[in-house]
């Protein structure tokens, strides 16, 4: 559940509507309109990009295009507008968003919301988001449910075909705790493997699911997220599997050491 929430929580931070303003708008008033719509609670985030910005982010992204690098140069000036990228919790509040900055007293230095353009792709955005979460629940679920039942099963076996060892260590005084922890580490040990089955599987999934999402989606791209954020997903994947493990050898072992 924890890596699901994640990657959607990333994905959505991919959705976005931007303000764009005229020419001649004062960076001053763009900044007046910033502060207004951070006040507005179905505003998540609002962030001001400016001409020099977008100029700058364009040519990084397309540098190895050289139509769009030639046909940026033909022009000779700086072809792009200062915005305000805005970020909204929900995907109908974006609606809500738009209408705002139609009926304010700032709607004269806009040029335009892209809003109308991007509607169907931020709700399916949104709408993938929640059968993810969904699907997330679920699989979650039923993942930890097979992990605690094969975990607990082997090691309930190894400390079945060590019971008489167990008693004669009860017998000679040796405390729960030194009976125990080998066991844990076995415990441990197994929860360490099964994260790292459990980090392959999940590596086939985003690698067969990128390309689809993908067109889908343009820019997003499910493998580049996840290379990037691999050392946590693995961390919180290694936490869970070790978890498991040790809390599955306590309950497996506990009627052995029953006085």
């Amino acid at each position: 559940k924890d890596v699901s929430q994640f990657i959607i929580s990333s994905i959505e931070e991919k959705v976005d509507v931007s303000v764009y303003f005229k020419e001649e708008a004062p960076e001053e008033e763009i900044f007046v309109v910033k502060e207004q719509l951070s006040q507005i609670p179905e505003v998540k985030e609002v962030k001001y990009v400016s001409k020099e910005e977008a100029l700058k982010s364009f040519t990084e992204r397309h540098k190895d295009n050289p139509v769009l690098m030639g046909s940026l140069e033909e022009v000779g000036i700086n072809p792009f507008l200062a915005a305000l990228n805005v970020k909204a919790f929900k995907a109908n509040q974006y609606e809500v968003i738009t209408k705002f900055l139609g009926n304010s007293k700032f709607k004269n230095i806009i040029e335009k919301v892209d809003y109308y353009q991007r509607k169907p792709i931020i709700e399916r955005i949104f709408s993938l988001t929640s059968t993810l979460s969904k699907v997330g629940i679920v699989f979650s679920i039923v993942s930890v449910i097979l992990a605690i039942l094969v975990v607990f099963n082997t090691i309930r076996l190894a400390i079945y075909s060590c019971r008489e060892e167990i008693k004669i260590q009860r017998l000679v005084g040796a405390s729960n705790w030194f009976i125990r922890s080998p066991f844990l580490i076995q415990g441990a040990i197994s929860g360490f493997f099964a994260s790292l089955i459990c980090l392959l599987l999940f590596i086939v999934v985003i690698w067969g699911l990128s390309p689809k999402v993908e067109i889908l989606f343009p820019g997003l791209n499910l493998l580049n997220l996840f290379k990037s954020n691999f050392g946590l997903i693995y961390l919180i994947q290694l936490t869970i599997g070790v978890g498991l493990g040790v809390i599955s050898s306590l309950i497996a072992i506990r009627r052995y050491l029953k006085v």
